[in-house]
């Protein structure tokens, strides 16, 4: 029996391509495709897919973490309803606060978007039958992670402001982009230097990628 799948990507020909892989494998049954995490929902209670093979990033609205969330608390609630399908995150980011994230919110596994179609479909059975699927290197990161001190988390304006100081952006610059004052985004440096155990720029970037921040 093969199993039921909705791919979830915002790009047409990465679907396209997931989709003519998957089913190769005479393994998987592509049962609907969505371009957003909203299309997702929508589509998870006709489709009534075994496994939703989710990218992180949907572009605007919610992104995979939350549209997993959102799967995954949506059933079952009522007696006899079915289960809500297993989510496989499938998705080019490595970062550890991402793995992290999806894992948090119920994700089954997390695999890059390099696996080979033979591992992609391996994965897709596992977490039809319940199992954890973990791209190989990502496992011993995130128990390393989790088992790892707790560390300040930056703010999502702090994070924005040190990837476009990242990107070369002087601080009049990144004012601009974010439509503040230039004092406000050297209080959200320090605040971040504060965080970081750092005190200047190219410390910060440093760190904030070493942890996965950026």
């Amino acid at each position: 029996m093969r199993v039921r799948v909705l791919l979830v990507d915002d790009h047409p020909v990465v679907r396209s391509g997931l989709r003519a892989v998957l089913e190769a494998t005479d393994r998987v049954e592509v049962v609907g495709e969505a371009a957003s995490g909203e299309q997702a929902l929508a589509l998870v209670p006709g489709a009534e897919p075994d496994v939703v093979l989710m990218d992180l990033n949907l572009g605007g609205g919610m992104d995979g973490v939350t549209t997993t969330t959102r799967i995954l608390g949506a059933g079952p609630t009522t007696a006899g309803a079915a289960r809500p399908p297993a989510v496989l995150i499938l998705t080019t980011y490595d970062h550890d606060a991402d793995i992290v994230r999806a894992v948090e919110a119920g994700a089954s596994g997390y695999l890059l978007k390099d696996a080979s179609p033979e591992a992609i479909a391996d994965a897709v059975a596992a977490a039809a039958r319940g199992e954890t699927v973990l791209a190989s290197g990502l496992a011993q990161r995130l128990v390393s992670r989790m088992r790892a001190p707790s560390e300040p988390t930056l703010t999502p304006r702090e994070r924005e402001v040190l990837r476009l100081v990242a990107e070369g952006s002087s601080n009049r610059a990144i004012a601009k982009a974010l439509f503040v004052s230039e004092a406000t985004v050297k209080t959200h440096l320090v605040h971040a230097y504060e965080k970081l155990g750092v005190d200047n720029r190219t410390g910060a970037v440093t760190v904030a990628r070493e942890r996965g921040l950026l």
